[in-house]
Order: structure tokens, then sequence, then C-alpha cells
């Protein structure tokens, strides 16, 4: 490894991931970093993941950035969970919410309360403990003091990455426009010199950031990193996306509507919705694809339809010599869960606590390879677990699904809520252990057994406990205004 000084960062692509970069080093070591980034006005970029999860507050927060004007600028809207329909069964929908459900006990979690509760016929429906959940269906919404409700935010892709670029540049980060022709290497240790753009300059730095999207035209083409293929495990990869009008007011909350051959997004903005599909290569063709996608939208086409490919997967080594890949450019994990942009976040936020100042070292580099497989390996299961346990049985794709092997950390987690009613949370991993029990239960599964320890309470104390909890979520989202409304009132952007 070299040791020499890192003084020069250069970004090699824009969109989500290289602005997210660049805002973030600028903002957070812009003093102390000569920082440039390096795209071209000809080459497109992917910037159809519109939807997120409540971690990026965390880093909006690190950035100061003011939550209304945000908002405004990127014509959002707001997300409570995600919607999957059709997706243990046709007509059996779910929703997997942000937050907490119920409460629960130093011995056992609240799904096992739940359990007994629904052994008696007097339990509610699971989700209806979470106030969360309650206001995506009745479709309210409202920011709470001292992060009263979990929430993420939809918003429009490239606006947002014009966003970060107005607040990168404003902190001292560059743009330099060009279409990368060569990567320089140094003949002895392989590490990348510089950058030589078509027009012949050359922009040098000390580590480099590829956010070149699918291509990884550093950390792959040029530094041969390796990629690890989840094929086997997230059969889908193709996507169609298609942009239409708006038609009605936005509901606070993703839909994941499974079909045939995968499944279909709708993401509400306040100037339009986003759309697509995701779907497996060898069950449907491109053309019915576009097709299905067309026949279940709603509204007037405002582009035409996009048909991106995709491998699932990751980098062997997300940092390898002196360049570190992010975004599409470190690996893929569909937008099922919208964790596109938490990765990107991810991240970003370890190279900045890792950040090699007095140059690279091995130990650093492997340990943020480390953590990185060790967060995506944890995601990727979590994906994995919509498709397999299912009990769709009408389509090919989905019989595929349900008698695929699983990784064994996957396998391990389903027989555990299978037969004892437990989950667990890794330490540093994204989804908690609510977001397994919403998800496990709404495809399906449902444990065998609850812990002993419920039994301490009477029926009598039982049916109080859940009933008390009920009623107090009634009454929190009982108070909330309409999602349109509070958008109107709080964050109406201008009109496109």
């Amino acid at each position: 490894m070299e040791h020499r000084k890192v003084h020069k960062v250069v970004i090699a692509g824009g969109g989500t991931a290289g602005w997210m970069a660049a805002a973030s080093l600028a903002k957070l070591l812009g003093k102390t970093l000569d920082i440039t980034l390096v795209e071209s006005d000809e080459i497109g970029t992917v910037g159809v993941g519109e939807a997120t999860i409540p971690t990026l507050l965390t880093l909006h927060e690190l950035l100061k950035i003011k939550e209304q004007d945000f908002v405004r600028a990127v014509q959002g809207t707001f997300k409570l969970g995600i919607s999957f329909e059709n997706w243990r069964d046709i007509g059996r929908n779910y929703i997997h919410s942000f937050g907490w459900t119920g409460q629960d006990s130093w011995a056992a979690g609240f799904q096992h309360f739940w359990l007994k509760g629904r052994k008696m016929g007097i339990s509610r429906e699971f989700g209806e403990y979470c106030k969360e959940w309650v206001a995506a269906k009745q479709r309210r919404f409202a920011v709470l003091p001292n992060h009263g409700l979990n929430y993420a935010y939809h918003f429009d892709a490239s606006l947002y990455a014009r966003f970060l670029r107005a607040m990168a540049e404003e902190h001292g980060a560059v743009r330099q426009e060009g279409r990368i022709e060569t990567v320089e290497q140094d003949p002895v240790t392989g590490f990348i010199t510089g950058l030589r753009l078509q027009s012949g300059q050359m922009v040098p730095g000390d580590l480099f950031i590829d956010c070149t999207g699918f291509r990884g035209l550093l950390i792959e083409q040029t530094l041969s990193a390796g990629y690890e293929d989840w094929t086997h495990w997230l059969p889908c990869d193709s996507a169609v996306a298609l942009q239409t009008e708006s038609l009605s007011p936005p509901l606070p909350y993703t839909r994941s509507i499974a079909r045939d051959a995968g499944w279909q997004w709708r993401i509400p903005l306040q100037h339009r919705v986003g759309n697509g599909v995701v779907f497996s290569g060898e069950h449907w063709s491109d053309d019915e694809a576009v097709n299905r996608l067309l026949e279940n939208v709603e509204g007037e086409a405002l582009t035409e339809p996009r048909v991106i490919k995709f491998n699932t997967g990751q980098r062997r080594r997300h940092w390898h010599k002196n360049c570190v890949a992010m975004g599409l450019a470190s690996g893929f994990i569909e937008p099922l869960e919208s964790t596109s942009i938490h990765l990107i976040q991810r991240s970003v936020i370890r190279l900045i606590q890792m950040f090699p100042y007095d140059g690279i070292r091995e130990p650093d580099v492997n340990e943020f390879n480390n953590q990185m497989k060790f967060e995506i390996e944890n995601v990727r299961d979590f994906i994995v677990l919509h498709y397999h346990v299912t009990d769709r049985t009408d389509k090919a794709f989905w019989r595929q699904c349900r008698e695929m092997d699983i990784p064994d950390s996957l396998e391990h987690r389903i027989e555990l809520f299978r037969q004892a009613g437990r989950v667990f949370k890794i330490p540093t991993e994204l989804f908690g252990e609510n977001s397994w029990i919403q998800v496990m239960l709404g495809q399906g599964l449902v444990p065998e057994q609850y812990h002993p320890i419920v039994n301490m309470m009477s029926d009598e104390e039982l049916g109080k406990f859940l009933t008390g909890i009920h009623d107090a979520v009634d009454k929190i989202t009982s108070q909330l205004p309409d999602h349109q409304r509070f958008i109107d009132h709080y964050c109406k952007a201008e009109p496109v």
C-alpha cells in the first residue's frame, strides 16, 4: 500500500452516488481536501431510485440540510413504508412499515404476546399496533416532535443530484465536464494516478471514487476487483422505468405489486409518479415487460419506457488499491426495499470515518471491505426472503423462487422464526427485528409457538395490554392530517 498523504480526491461520475459523495466530503471534510467530480453531459445516469428509507434523515442532519428546502427542491413526498401486494399470494397484501410495533418485554418481543392473543382470537392485525402502519393505511402524515413518526422520502433522483451538486460546489468541490478516455496507473503499484479526458486534459488524484454505474470503469475495467454474482438467489435481471402524470393525491408509502415474472413499483411525487417493473429475463422478454407495465400504469406517460439490464451482486473488493466504488459501481441489490441510496450513504460515511489522510493502508482497506460485505449480505438476505417465503405457485417464476436454495444465514433466520417466533438483529445491520417480523408474517410465515413468559399475564391482562397499545396508536394517528394537506402546508413545491 502507498503511504502518500491523500489530499486530492477525484470522483468519477455524477448522479446520486457521485454528488452524494461530493457533497458529504466537501461539507464534512472539505477544508482539508481538494475535491473534483468528473462527469459528462453526454452520459446519462440510471436515476430511477426515487424511494428511500429513514436512515437518509441521519445524513441530512449531518449535512445540516433543512428538510422543507430539500423536499421542495426534489418534488418530494413522505414515505411510511412499502405496500407489498400479491407477494404472499394473489389478493393478499401487507405493509412493511417503519417504526416499532407494540411493546417488547425484556425476554420476548411483542410478536409473542400478539401470537397468544391471536390464538385466543383477541389480537387485531399485527400492523394495527404500529402508528406508522396505521397512518399509512389512513393516508395521514405529519412530522412530529422528537421523531415521533418514523419516515423517509420519495423524490426525483435527478433533482436530488442537482440539489447535492449545489451544496458540494458551495463547499469547494469542483465539477469537471468531460468524458473519461483512459484511466492512468502507476506502472509499479497499479494505483490510479489520474483520469485522462477525451479533450486530452489530465485529472490527477490521490484517491479515486468510482461512481460510473454498472460499468465500474475504475474499480472493474481498470483494477479488476471482481464481482460476486447473486443471480441464483435474486433471479430478476432487468427493469423498465417510466414516468407518468399524477391523477390522485400521493400515498404516504411506496407500492410494490407482484406480477407474473417480477414486480412493479409505483412511487408518488408532487409533480408526477415514478413507475417501473423489475423482472426476470428468463420469464419475460423486454417487450412483454414494457407491455405489462404500460397496461398497469395510471395517467399519461411523460417519458418513453427505458429498459435497464443488471446483475445482482457485489464487488469482491469495494475498495481496491486507491479506488473506492460507490453506488451501482460497487454492486446492485434490486430496489425492492429502497436500499440503494442507503448503501451509497453508508459507503460515504464509512469512508469519512476511515479516511486515509496519511496514506492508504491495508488494514483500513480490509476493514472497509469487510464491513461493506457484511452489511450488503444482510440486505441481500432480507430481499431474498420476500421471494422465497411465498404461497404463490401460479407462475413458473414464483415456483422457482419457492424452490430455490437460499443462503444458510437466511435459512437460519427463517427457521428460528418459524419454530420459536424469535428474531435477532446483528449489530450494524440495516433491518431491525420489526422489519423481519412484518415481512415474515406478511409473507405467511407464522411461528409455531410463543415464549412462555407471555403466560405470566392472565388472559384478562393480555387483553388489556393489547387494547392499551392499540388505543394509544389510534389516539396519535387520528390527530394526523391528510398526507397531501400536510405537504401543501409544510413543503409544497413550485409547479414544474
